[in-house]
């Protein structure tokens, strides 16, 4: 697993660029900061993209059910597996680190005839 940070001018490409191949991906946002400790934001919901809007200098993670946005992030990491992509951390303006984590969705086993 390698981890590296993404320059602010790669956000954009590189967000449109990936959301089209995480079809079929879970996620799980957890949000961390010593105000308020770890909490989890969405346990494991569909995952429908990760984009970042320069102009408003914002990016959103779409999950079904829930946008959630972070204004004016600072800093970007990204965590490549086997399996491509596997987490993204997101720091804004405030230091809140915004953690989303992807897994395969799980398929329930196939039913017996």
């Amino acid at each position: 697993m390698a981890t590296r940070k993404l320059d602010k001018e790669q956000w954009k490409t590189f967000f449109d660029r990936v959301s089209k191949t995480l079809e079929g991906k879970q996620a799980e946002i957890e949000v961390a900061s010593l105000s308020l400790g770890d909490q989890v934001q969405a346990e494991w919901l569909p995952l429908h993209g990760i984009t970042y809007d320069p102009k408003d200098d914002l990016m959103e993670v779409t999950l079904e059910g829930l946008d959630h946005l972070i204004a004016k992030p600072r800093e970007v990491y990204v965590q490549d597996g086997t399996m491509g992509l596997e987490s993204v951390e997101i720091i804004d303006a405030d230091g809140i680190k915004q953690i989303v984590k992807l897994r395969d969705e799980l398929k329930p086993p196939p039913t017996p005839r």
